[in-house]
């Protein structure tokens, strides 16, 4: 599950505890969320960031909650044509597990063959999307270990501008003289 850190991170969720997974706006996402059982595992994600990554875990606390923004003519989530006896919109609630010691950024995904195939690094991406088991696995491993240092940049060495040579004026040739012959010693 996909929040950009300035609106909600994993801080805010573990300062909350338990927060409803609200302003989901697509009907793939929705879907997904509707797939989901108390109980299940969530990679909390930090998009819109530099780097994106996982920053830890949540649980699936509740299911078919009705998302309460749609409601709200003040929101960016509001829905006109949503109704108390019809709403638009649900979600689930989702409760604090962990932050991770060591975030999984982004590159850091793309670069493990063994998470090759996760949705995430396919294209259209959304908030929430479906991780396999083995990959959710293995994000919570690397949530844990250290990332391997990396290289250091080389910085390319400064050089001089070389200045250019001013073209150097050709002397002009020495006026031509007749060379008088050498005068003969008579016998």
């Amino acid at each position: 599950m996909k929040s950009e850190p300035d609106s909600f991170s994993i801080d805010d969720l573990q300062r909350v505890t338990v927060e409803p997974w609200s302003g989901v706006r697509s009907h793939f996402a929705r879907a997904y969320m509707r797939q989901m059982s108390v109980g299940d595992g969530v990679l909390f994600y930090h998009s819109s960031t530099e780097p994106p990554g996982v920053a830890g875990l949540a649980r699936v606390e509740r299911t078919n909650v009705i998302d309460e923004t749609q409601f709200d003519p003040n929101s960016q989530y509001f829905e006109e044509r949503a109704t108390r006896d019809k709403p638009v919109w649900d979600c689930v609630d989702v409760r604090f597990v962990e932050k991770f010691p060591h975030y999984v950024a982004l590159p850091r995904i793309r670069a493990d063959q063994a998470l090759a195939d996760m949705v995430l690094l396919k294209p259209g991406r959304l908030s929430v999307q479906p991780v396999e088991e083995p990959a959710y696995h293995h994000i919570v491993e690397l949530g844990h270990i250290a990332p391997p240092p990396e290289p250091p940049k080389v910085k390319k060495a400064k050089t001089k501008p070389v200045a250019k040579k001013k073209p150097v004026a050709k002397a002009k040739p020495a006026a031509k003289t007749k060379a008088k012959p050498a005068k003969r010693a008579k016998r």
